[in-house]
């Protein structure tokens, strides 16, 4: 028989141990990525103030809101200030808007270099195009 050398039970689990424990240190010592959700945000908000636009009935003519305000020039000057309350209602106090149609915009320009979401919706006279940004 020969004799074989025979690595001690508290050993073991000592050395397991030191790696649990180097292990929960590391992921609390190192940074993690930090990914853009920003721009996500943004279009969503975005998103969201298309759909209920969208959704909504028109106040004089057309099958939606947006619809109506993009349907003729007469028609958009006509809505533009009750477009406009309407925004500024569904989106959060933190943000800024443009929305831009055929005939015409409301809200406020794009400054250069933060960053936008962005929706846009089909009707049948052109596409309304909404941009959001934090302010």
């Amino acid at each position: 028989m020969t004799d074989r050398a025979q690595l001690s039970l508290p050993a073991v689990e000592a050395g397991v141990g030191v790696l649990l424990v180097l292990a929960v240190v590391a992921t609390f010592a190192l940074p993690v990525a930090d990914g853009d959700t920003t721009e996500a945000q943004l279009d969503t908000y975005a998103s969201d103030a298309a759909t209920v636009l969208a959704g909504e009935p028109p106040r004089h003519g057309g099958a939606t809101r947006l619809s109506e305000v993009a349907r003729s020039e007469a028609s958009f000057e006509r809505e533009r200030a009750a477009l406009e309350r309407r925004v500024e209602r569904i989106l959060p106090d933190n943000l800024l808007y443009r929305v831009e149609t055929p005939h015409g915009s409301v809200g406020y320009r794009v400054p250069a270099g933060v960053s936008v979401g962005v929706a846009t919706v089909p009707t049948g006279h052109g596409e309304v195009t909404i941009r959001v940004w934090y302010v």
